[in-house]
């Protein structure tokens, strides 16, 4: 950046999207305004409002740092350190997952199948940044959860979420390898493990291989371990009426259906995702 030049906001931006629009970020447009929101501290409705808001050189130089990191392959969401989920805006660790879009329809089933009759305990599996546990939180206001994870610093991750969304009170937490130091039962299990087969680890996106943490990725050969797990421990935690919502990954519908069935459970749905591919499978059991 040239010292002593006047910026304005709508500068920022056409500068973050001409920056990204020479990659080959899919979206960049999107993720230009919100560097350049984050960069600049800006919201939305400013580059409307007020276009011609100088912004200053140190601000300028952070959006030109930010877009260089997004430029080497660093995710938007992993510079701003934070990424929404559900509506609730969740702070992201280094062991921990981004939350994704594709996984808000596992709330929006629990919803369809437990909205007329909602849990009062639940407990999330590998709960990462509690994204699940605390949408299901928000959902289900008579509830209460167990947030496990196998990571302490996942964990930290998912209670500062938890006291930021105002849930701490029926949130909690507990350090798990799955069922390992879980006692009692629950009328909701919930689980978005890993599920990607090991061998495709280092094909995977630069932003997911080199930023997201290997142990929330991998399921093992057939990325189905996690799975074996948890449909073979589950019914010992879960009440007569209890129910277990599991994400998957978009060709695995079929096996894992198998490896519930076989330990007791009934399929009950198969819901797809934004992109039209089976994401959730929720079991009852038999």
């Amino acid at each position: 950046m040239i010292s002593g030049v006047s910026r304005t906001l709508v500068d920022a931006l056409r500068f973050a999207t001409d920056m990204l629009e020479k990659t080959d970020i899919d979206g960049y447009d999107v993720e230009a305004r919100l560097l350049t929101e984050w960069a600049c501290g800006a919201e939305r409705i400013d580059f409307v409002v007020q276009p011609n808001l100088l912004i200053s050189n140190d601000k300028f130089e952070i959006l030109e740092a930010v877009l260089a990191r997004r430029i080497q392959g660093e995710p938007v969401h992993r510079i701003m350190g934070y990424r929404d989920f559900y509506g609730l805006r969740l702070n992201l660790g280094p062991e921990t997952l981004e939350p994704r879009p594709d996984t808000e329809v596992l709330i929006d089933l629990a919803l369809e199948l437990l909205g007329k009759s909602p849990p009062k305990t639940m407990l999330d599996l590998g709960t990462g940044t509690g994204a699940l546990a605390l949408a299901l939180l928000s959902v289900f206001p008579q509830a209460t959860v167990i947030a496990t994870d196998i990571s302490g610093g996942a964990l930290e991750v998912a209670m500062k979420n938890a006291e930021t969304c105002g849930f701490s009170e029926r949130f909690s937490v507990l350090k798990s390898n799955w069922f390992e130091n879980v006692g009692g039962k629950f009328d909701l299990i919930v689980s978005n493990p890993p599920y990607i087969r090991s061998s495709v680890i280092p094909e995977l996106d630069i932003e997911v291989r080199n930023h997201d943490p290997i142990l929330a990725l991998d399921g093992g050969p057939d990325g189905l371990a996690p799975y074996r797990i948890i449909a073979g421990e589950a019914k010992n935690h879960l009440h007569k009426n209890g129910l277990m919502i599991v994400e998957i990954g978009f060709d695995q519908a079929e096996d894992v259906t198998n490896l519930f069935k076989s330990n007791g459970f009934i399929k009950l749905t198969l819901k797809l995702d934004l992109g039209g591919r089976g994401r959730v499978l929720a079991f009852s059991i038999g």
